[in-house]
């Protein structure tokens, strides 16, 4: 018997193995096996050979145009409606563009003032705004007592010049009778009476202009000073709401498009000084009135690229005319024009540099649109902000977060 136990027990480990050894290839198998195909969708075969057909009969460059012109549509109508909630946010974009632009223009004098002298946040920002007030009110007051001062005289010249003129029309080549030029300051004077109600309503509502501008700069102020004091912090909960992916790009791009503010508004204003300094000193050594306000007018007019340094010139180059003469104002139009060219060619390169640099079609096109929705204040932010947007979405674009190797391998399989 225990022989007989012994077979018995043999054969049924042999069994088992054999079974188990069969359970084993056939579980290879089916791993080895691919998987199954999907099963292919129902397709409604009239409705695809009609489609096929009918994409047949349209010639491919029509296909691609219509497809970009639907993306094209898309992409205007985005931007129509973003222009027009800047239209319609304008009151408040206002205050915050200008505001950004001085925080920019104020922060070296901040960080001087946070690292060398130690001073708070709060007390450093409020010693710049307060030398900030100063300066601008030193030099308004500056400029508005010489053109007191002087306006008389220049009236005086103006009316002059008005009469040599009407001289040179009717015995220089035009030969005009002083019956067609009476007919003109008749057009003119009817003109001025005919509009007087609009003109008188205009001086009636300036008192509301000056309340809105007195609240305008109060609130530009109150931003400037929240914006060099807490504007990190300020940044950091903004893009806080931002999805986690995106909130460290979108913070570094951030911080790209400051740096290139700063670098555009310092650039700006040592050109514009440079403008000023040039033309200035051309006209005090002519003789010509009110050089000093004429200078400061052309350090504004350097802020608006390309349209206000041309009407900044203009107008030194008319108040000349009118104060010395046509050759005086011969000499400050060449004098004006080098300035230009020194500034374009020159100053803006070298300071600026090519990371802060606008193509002059975007710098036109910029400040139109500014003028559309803001008028010489959005003339004046136009540049800068394009600048600013133009950094970051290359900052963005080149830094963006490319796939790994194999996950391009896999996908292209």
């Amino acid at each position: 018997m225990g022989r007989f136990d012994r077979v018995r027990a043999n054969l049924r480990r042999a069994y088992i193995q054999r079974l188990e050894a069969a359970r084993a290839e056939r579980e290879l198998a089916a791993a080895e096996e691919p998987d199954p195909a999907p099963p292919a969708p129902v397709r409604d075969l009239d409705h695809a050979t009609t489609t096929s057909k009918d994409d047949a009969e349209v010639p491919h460059g029509l296909r691609i145009a219509a497809a970009w012109s639907w993306r094209l549509l898309l992409l205007i109508a985005a931007a129509a409606v973003l222009l027009w909630l800047v239209g319609r946010l304008k009151t408040v974009l206002i205050p915050l563009s200008i505001a950004l632009l001085l925080s920019a223009l104020l922060a070296p004098v901040m960080a001087f003032l946070r690292r060398r002298v130690k001073l708070p946040p709060s007390l450093a920002a409020f010693l710049v705004l307060v030398m900030g007030l100063g300066a601008v009110a030193g030099v308004l007051t500056l400029v508005i007592s010489e053109f007191v001062a002087g306006f008389p005289a220049l009236a005086e010249k103006a009316s002059i010049g008005v009469q040599q003129i009407q001289d040179w029309l009717t015995t220089g080549p035009l030969h005009l009778s002083g019956r067609q030029l009476d007919a003109t300051f008749d057009a003119a004077t009817t003109w001025l009476n005919d509009n007087r109600g609009s003109l008188t309503d205009s001086a009636v509502n300036t008192a509301t202009a000056t309340v809105e501008f007195l609240a305008l700069m109060l609130l530009i102020l109150f931003v400037t000073f929240f914006f060099m004091r807490d504007g990190k912090r300020i940044w950091h909960f903004v893009t806080g709401i931002l999805p986690t992916p995106a909130r460290d790009p979108i913070r570094r791009a951030g911080e790209a498009s400051w740096r290139t503010l700063v670098a555009y508004v310092r650039a700006t204003v040592l050109v514009a000084f440079i403008d000023a300094l040039g033309i200035g000193l051309l006209l005090f050594f002519l003789h010509v009135d009110f050089w000093f306000p004429l200078g400061t007018l052309v350090f504004l007019g350097a802020f608006v690229p390309i349209v206000g340094a041309t009407v900044s010139g203009a107008v030194a180059v008319l108040v000349a005319l009118v104060d010395e003469g046509p050759i005086t104002a011969l000499v400050v139009l060449i004098g004006v024009i080098a300035v230009q060219q020194l500034e374009g060619h020159v100053l803006q390169p070298l300071i600026m540099g090519r990371a802060v640099s606008v193509h002059p079609l975007a710098v036109i096109v910029a400040i139109a649109t500014g003028v559309v929705l803001a008028g010489i204040i959005g003339a004046l932010v136009a540049v800068p902000l394009v600048a600013v947007l133009n950094t970051g979405i290359r900052h963005l674009v080149q830094h963006r977060a490319e796939p790994p190797p194999d996950a391009v391998i896999v996908s292209s399989d």
